[in-house]
């Protein structure tokens, strides 16, 4: 998977406010950045089922800087995580956490062909 993928979508979510989290992938960056904008740390080895725990038990350290922080907050928690951990869901958090422009999607636009 290209985790760039991840990041925009939840990136999209959080600036039109639609939608909710539909993978893995999406709640690992999600949750750390989170983190990131809120100021914990999450282990960086933490299993899905884990995380869900550990979002739950700091929801009320994870206080919103903004709208958009704010529905990400509540799209993690509505989260039901299922399926296998792999070593991308690592660098996705890791990600998150290290994020230096939250809230910005690049995408390049090829030329039209003329």
């Amino acid at each position: 998977m290209v985790t760039s993928i991840a990041r925009q979508s939840v990136i999209i979510k959080c600036n039109m406010q639609k939608s909710v989290i539909t993978g893995l992938y999406e709640y690992y960056y999600g949750a750390g950045l989170l983190a990131g904008l809120c100021g914990f740390t999450i282990p960086e080895d933490i299993r899905p089922d884990e995380l869900k725990d550990f979002l739950g038990a700091r929801k009320e350290q994870a206080v919103a800087g903004d709208e958009r922080t704010s529905y990400l907050k509540e799209i993690l928690l509505k989260y039901v995580p299922a399926g296998a951990y792999d070593s991308q869901m690592q660098e996705l958090l890791a990600w998150g956490m290290s994020e230096q422009h939250p809230w910005e999607v690049n995408v390049t636009i090829p030329p039209s062909a003329s």
